[in-house]
């Protein structure tokens, strides 16, 4: 797709209006990321990949559960999404793999294998790095992933495929999709609304809506049981979570998630939509905790 600025799109990510925001700041190869390191020193470090949209403020409230556990959390916003760079790249799970392996080398974070959290689109994300750096992830930590859902002829399919398409749709069209499918990620209204508010503020930034569409027409979101399938075979110790009430990535998939990731532990949220890192940290984070201690404990016997 051609790169474009859609309508409202006023501000730029420069290094001056970077000052003023929170967080760090690191340039990688294929551009500057945003990115928060919290948390004991000392403790094993998780990292968080995010989905379509979401910046890393998404992550806020499971890192703070997870730091207060002991743990040490990496979040960043990935290219495209909050902060970080808007790249004139494609747009596929390869781009953020590799943001996600250069980001943990430049912070001198791989001495020690990873925990690995993938919510969404991020559980793709998240997998491909897995099997790209088998040996840096300790545990993989799957929540409502998206990639099981049957691919399907449909127009919208269609329409991205079709790169003059898909622009134009994306340019005059593009807002009110994304605010259709940020209304369907949580249960609780006030989420939602403080959700669409965190979205919707970094789409200031010139690019945003360009990466967003890029994405879908570079990371399959549908048809991925190879992957799942790639996954389960490479032996890592894995966790699988899923909100009961999930809209976006059904519950009728999770046992053919079971199926294919052969997670060690799985467990579904109850009264729970598709954000559960967002909309239950306390509830995730306990998972997390009990697993990743689990996991030492094996280790040191």
């Amino acid at each position: 797709m051609k790169y474009f600025v859609a309508s409202g799109e006023e501000r730029r990510l420069t290094a001056e209006a970077r000052q003023a925001m929170p967080g760090s700041f690191i340039e990688l190869s294929d551009g500057v990321t945003h990115y928060e390191l919290t948390g004991p020193e000392d403790g094993d470090v998780v990292v968080m990949a995010g989905g379509l949209t979401i910046p890393l403020f998404y992550w806020d409230s499971l890192a703070s559960e997870l730091n207060t556990r002991g743990l040490r959390t990496l979040t960043c916003s990935a290219y495209g999404r909050g902060y970080s760079d808007r790249v004139r790249a494609r747009y596929d799970e390869n781009l953020f793999a590799r943001q996600l392996a250069e980001l943990t080398d430049r912070l001198g974070l791989t001495a020690r294998p990873l925990h690995l959290v993938g919510t969404s689109m991020g559980a793709l994300v998240s997998m491909t790095y897995a099997a790209q750096y088998r040996s840096s992830v300790s545990t993989l930590t799957v929540v409502g992933p998206a990639g099981l859902a049957k691919p399907r002829p449909t127009s919208p399919d269609r329409l991205l495929r079709n790169d003059r398409l898909a622009g134009l749709i994306a340019r005059r069209r593009g807002l009110q999709i994304l605010q259709g499918h940020l209304g369907h990620n949580v249960r609780d209204p006030e989420l939602g609304a403080e959700l669409t508010e965190m979205v919707l503020d970094a789409f200031r930034f010139e690019g945003s809506l360009y990466a967003v569409f890029d994405t879908l027409q570079h990371l399959p979101v549908s048809g991925r049981d190879d992957l799942f399938r790639q996954t389960g075979a490479l032996g890592i110790p894995t966790l699988l979570l899923w909100g009961d009430e999930d809209d976006v990535t059904p519950l009728v998939h999770f046992d053919t998630a079971r199926a294919l990731l052969k997670p060690q532990q799985h467990h579904v949220i109850p009264q729970c939509g598709h954000m559960a890192p967002f909309e239950r940290p306390s509830d995730v984070a306990d998972q997390i905790v009990s697993f990743v201690a689990a996991r030492a404990e094996r280790l040191d016997s």
